[in-house]
């Protein structure tokens, strides 16, 4: 028997990556909610559940006798506070409780639930030990995902929860406002890219493919975790900018403050290398599927 697999945000850029990975596993049959009617994957292994997870929804149209529930969706409009606020709120974390409630009550084996290292409020290199810093720093979006996270944890005694924490996630088909594809734009249209002292930002950004092989391997992890995703080189933004110059043949423009120290934001992957996968993708091979 087919194990039935419910998927949230499948139609994202993680989401897409995943349901593809997963289509290639016959053990697995896949629902898929989405509140658009068209089907990627149509023709495929794939059952569509029209449901807005932003508005009123009902539990009885979900399918019964499920292995596991991925839930990745998140608000379009997450940068928009207020006004997107409660669109956010409802996505992010009243969503996320009533599918695990649902979850226990149909005794689903695993959860597992797409957050975001901008859990963590600060600059820094991160391991899951860290601790918050929740009081002044998290902006509307990171809270939700944190508050769901801490909601997550007392489940955590009735089915295997894990909470992955995205760093910078990019790939072939990204909204154009996302980091990664905007310093793309930038070199590509003679713009300045602004640096925060000599080379910026440094992150470890995971390519989407590792990040929907790092979900898929959370199907098999037993015990409740959370576990940083993000990818296997360190880099600035000078670097990544130079990268993305090399693909067009041009000498990328930077716009440096002087004035201010460059920052890191690194998630440590030690216990996403123990326990997931060990990320392989760098940026000079990722970026390329951006151009």
């Amino acid at each position: 028997m087919r194990k039935k697999i419910l998927i949230t945000g499948a139609s994202g850029l993680l989401g897409r990556h995943l349901v593809d990975l997963l289509l290639l596993q016959p053990q697995f049959e896949l629902f898929i909610i989405s509140r658009k009617p068209e089907n990627l994957w149509a023709g495929k292994n794939v059952t569509l559940l029209q449901l807005n997870l932003a508005q009123h929804w009902d539990e009885r149209e979900l399918p019964p006798d499920l292995f596991a529930i991925i839930h990745l969706s998140q608000g379009e409009n997450f940068r928009d506070f207020p006004g997107s606020a409660k669109e956010v709120f409802y996505i992010n974390t009243e969503s996320t409780i009533r599918l695990a409630d649902f979850a226990v009550k149909t005794k689903v084996s695993h959860f597992i639930y797409a957050s975001s290292g901008a859990v963590y409020g600060a600059l820094g290199t991160f391991t899951e030990d860290d601790p918050i810093a929740f009081i002044k720093k998290l902006d509307f979006y990171a809270a939700t995902k944190l508050c769901s996270e801490l909601l997550l944890q007392n489940y955590a005694a009735h089915l295997n929860v894990i909470s992955l924490r995205f760093f910078f996630i990019y790939g072939k088909g990204q909204q154009q406002n996302m980091l990664l594809p905007r310093l793309v734009g930038f070199v590509k249209n003679d713009q300045p890219i602004s640096l925060d002292g000599e080379e910026g930002l440094t992150i470890n950004p995971v390519h989407a493919t590792d990040a929907a092989k790092a979900v898929m391997a959370a199907l098999t992890v037993t015990g409740s975790h959370t576990i940083n995703v993000a990818g296997p080189q360190i880099i600035s933004l000078k670097k990544i900018g130079e990268i993305i110059g090399k693909q067009f043949n041009k000498s990328p423009l930077f716009k440096i403050d002087q004035s201010k120290k460059s920052q890191r934001l690194i998630g440590d992957i030690s216990a996403m290398s123990k326990l997931l996968i060990v990320p392989t993708i760098k940026p000079e091979e990722g970026i390329k599927t951006l151009i």
